[in-house]
């Protein structure tokens, strides 16, 4: 148990390190102010201008007045369908501009070695760091989420609140999984551009494998299509819980750490 105390209270010193370092970053709050720009102005263009559902209400009056029978059309679904994959594909260049310094700074200013060399396991620092940056993340979309909530509190039907809590946990997991590969990438450069440069690489590729999957046949695009982050994330959009897409987003985050604390263990061993 004594073990196990010192384990999480120097979690938790770690993460409140890092968390203070992002509330104190003028950068950090740049990137949530273009963050909360950008996504309060999609919200209400499509509150407003809803082009892609009005396209789906054309549709299906054309298929009325050829007598086909379709059910009721829920918007409140169709646009929180709409706005979480936008704001997931924000986030794709958002996030990899919050993790580009969670080593790479440490790595330029000289302190990454000391860190490697402290008594805490590499693991304990890499979870308090991956943990700092997501909190910020949640703090950036929580306000959008407040908005959302309140454009669609007096919907008919109303929309169910698993849509949301589900939508929320995908950007959640989501952004988990991608901040804890860049932030791998941020611990093999002292240059955040370059971090940020090489993680946005890495997630798009992650992002649009499917349709790479799709050109291939066989069991190779099967597996490939299976690690697209576009696919997994759009059951969660559509307010699916699918278990495989969680256990996808774990799995990507769980690599991220590990390669993490292996990447600073190698300083620790040339340290020595």
């Amino acid at each position: 148990m004594t073990a196990l105390r010192t384990i999480l209270r120097n979690l938790l010193a770690i993460y409140r390190r890092e968390l203070q370092s992002y509330l104190a970053s003028p950068l950090a709050y740049v990137i949530a102010g273009i963050f909360w720009l950008l996504g309060g102005f999609f919200l209400v263009v499509i509150l407003f201008s809803p082009e892609g559902l009005l396209a789906q209400t054309v549709q299906r009056d054309q298929a009325l007045q050829l007598g086909v029978t379709l059910p009721p059309l829920d918007v409140a679904y169709e646009f929180l369908n709409y706005y979480f994959g936008i704001l997931g594909s924000l986030s794709m260049f958002i996030l990899p501009i919050l993790s580009m310094g969670l080593y790479a700074e440490e790595r330029k200013q000289g302190t990454l070695e000391l860190l490697a060399t402290s008594p805490l396991t590499n693991w304990v620092v890499a979870l308090g760091k991956l943990l700092a940056v997501v909190t910020f993340y949640v703090g950036m979309v929580l306000p959008l989420m407040l908005c959302v909530a309140i454009a669609l509190g007096t919907a008919e039907p109303a929309v169910s609140p698993n849509l949301l809590l589900v939508g929320n946990l995908g950007l959640i997991l989501l952004a988990t999984s991608v901040l804890s590969l860049g932030m791998f990438v941020s611990s093999l450069t002292s240059s955040t551009v370059v971090s940020a440069i090489l993680t946005f690489a890495l997630v798009i590729f992650l992002w649009i494998v499917d349709a790479l999957a799709r050109a291939i046949p066989g069991w190779i695009g099967g597996a490939l299509e299976h690690l697209s982050i576009l696919q997994h994330f759009t059951d969660f959009t559509q307010g699916v819980f699918d278990t495989s897409s969680m256990v996808l987003f774990l799995s990507y985050s769980l690599l991220g750490l590990f390669l993490t604390a292996q990447s600073i263990e190698t300083l620790r061993f040339q340290r020595n």
